[in-house]
């Protein structure tokens, strides 16, 4: 369902390298995670070929992919490399047609046939025929481009909002639209998108398409990328392992791979990013912390270890008696009902002094109250 692209796409993003044996521990997180495949780099790449092999023994449940540029000689040098699906592609709107290419519709289509006739010449095992631009092109052509491709033999068809210019409404619309124009040329063949993420659609663009009729979505960590990147591989994960329940993917290995990227390509990941972020189970509001206290679930939407992360409940400027009773006892504070809202004025002024919420270590100090000894 998910083909990850970190290695391909996600070395695109502006200043990222990643080093061979990083490269090896990304594969190795996603096959852990359950991640079906992955997209290991572009041929020509320094050391394809050796991650590949490596690959091919170490991570014998993971399909691997590679990308290729629609010529017959790049085609043959991925024959070479052993993997299991070739990834070319044809533009398809008319703006990269005429102002990129000089081509017209009809000599894409011929470049489409050719590209298949040479992979099958070659022995390429399978193709991925991806469709480029495709939510800026006239959507017949697009349905008559796939409808080609699945003719003259590709395993799979692969729509690209190359510059992320659709919302998930039209992109459920594209999508449909092509998978019935697959389903009426040739059954079987595969069809997956590649959402942009311009305008920060991208994942749920890649939803919306599994939705309507795609069968693989691609992804990166945290979804680096080209410009603003593509569908976030953690996020998209998360949301069909824990809230549809269709697919069993490890999020918290996931989250681990987030941070060897964070780290390789120097991206700051945003302490309220969704899936990953630091934050995202940290809770000072008094409403949430005394809502938590009686049901996690009341404010949460799935429990922090789904994610390999950890619930953290802190008192702070606006914590409530609530909280600060409940957090109290719970770190085994002397504090009787009567001094409870002098207690709680103490805390909110410590915290908006401090321009943060306070550590539980502080809190004796702040209320002049000595720990119960267990």
């Amino acid at each position: 369902m998910l083909i990850d692209t970190t290695l391909r796409e996600g070395e695109q993003l502006y200043g990222a390298y990643y080093d061979p044996p990083l490269r090896r521990r990304i594969l190795l997180h996603l096959a852990e995670a359950g991640v079906e495949e992955a997209e290991a780099g572009c041929v020509g790449r320094d050391g394809l070929a050796d991650l590949l092999v490596w690959a091919r023994v170490a991570l014998p449940g993971l399909r691997l992919g590679v990308w290729s540029p629609c010529r017959k000689d790049c085609l043959a040098r991925a024959a070479l490399l052993g993997a299991h699906v070739v990834n070319v592609g044809v533009p398809v709107s008319d703006l990269h047609l005429t102002r990129r290419l000089g081509w017209t519709r009809s000599q894409a289509l011929a470049r489409i046939r050719r590209i298949l006739d040479a992979s099958a010449e070659l022995g390429v095992p399978q193709v991925s025929l991806g469709l480029e631009d495709a939510s800026r092109a006239d959507a017949g052509f697009v349905a008559q481009a796939a409808q080609t491709a699945a003719r003259y033999g590709a395993a799979r068809v692969r729509v690209s909002d190359t510059v992320g210019h659709a919302g998930p409404l039209e992109t459920a619309r594209l999508v449909g639209a092509v998978r019935r124009a697959l389903d009426a040329e040739k059954a079987g063949v595969r069809l997956a998108v590649h959402c942009h993420d311009d305008f920060g659609m991208a994942t749920a663009n890649a939803l919306a398409a599994l939705d309507s009729g795609a069968d693989q979505a691609d992804v990166s960590l945290l979804g680096v990328g080209e410009r603003a990147g593509v569908a976030s591989t953690e996020e998209l994960a998360a949301y069909l392992a824990l809230r549809r329940r269709v697919a069993r993917y490890d999020v918290a290995v996931l989250r681990r791979a987030c941070g060897l990227i964070s780290s390789a390509a120097r991206i700051e990941v945003a302490r309220t990013k969704a899936v990953v972020g630091r934050d995202i189970f940290r809770c000072e509001s008094g409403l949430h912390v005394h809502g938590l206290g009686k049901d996690t679930s009341l404010f949460e939407p799935y429990p922090p270890e789904a994610v390999g992360a950890e619930r953290e409940l802190a008192l702070g400027g606006k914590s409530g008696k609530g909280a600060v009773r409940a957090l109290s006892r719970e770190l085994g504070l002397e504090l009787d009902e009567s001094s409870l809202s002098e207690a709680t004025e103490r805390i909110r002024k410590a915290a908006s002094a401090l321009g943060r919420p306070l550590r539980p270590e502080e809190l004796p100090g702040v209320l002049g109250r000595k720990r119960k000894i267990m």
